[in-house]
């Protein structure tokens, strides 16, 4: 298969493009109420590793329909007027997510440098999944 753009590329695109916050710095925003992580993997994922104390679970397959106000699926957390810090396990998912909300508008958003992965090979605080949220 002969693929105009592989997954690598697309990454590099959109990183290009868009704020990446290293580790530290993101670890310094987890207390600002003008700040709102956003954890864009799946469910499972969650559940086996944990996750940002305060994220907001989006999952990548629903996060534009959530974000947009006219889409039946709105979440009003996306109309707060925070900055949203995404993350994924490795900041691939999060750099296309993170692309995505800034074509449609929504600002400000950045992404988490090397994701989840990163935040917990750095020793950052790690909460459960909140088993229900709004």
């Amino acid at each position: 298969m002969n693929l105009k753009k592989g997954v690598k590329q697309l990454v590099a695109e959109a990183n290009a493009e868009i704020e990446t916050i290293p580790t530290a710095d993101a670890a310094a925003l987890i207390e600002n109420e003008n700040v709102q992580f956003v954890d864009i993997r799946d469910i499972r994922e969650l559940d086996r590793e944990g996750m940002v104390p305060g994220a907001f679970h989006a999952p990548r397959g629903m996060l534009e329909f959530w974000v947009d106000p006219d889409s039946p699926y709105h979440k009003d957390v996306f109309a707060s007027g925070k900055k949203f810090v995404l993350y994924c396990q490795s900041a691939w998912r999060s750099a296309l997510a993170t692309k995505a909300l800034q074509d449609m508008g929504l600002e400000p958003v950045a992404h988490v440098e090397g994701g989840f992965k990163a935040w917990k090979e750095s020793g950052r605080p790690i909460a459960e999944r909140p088993k229900k949220q709004a």
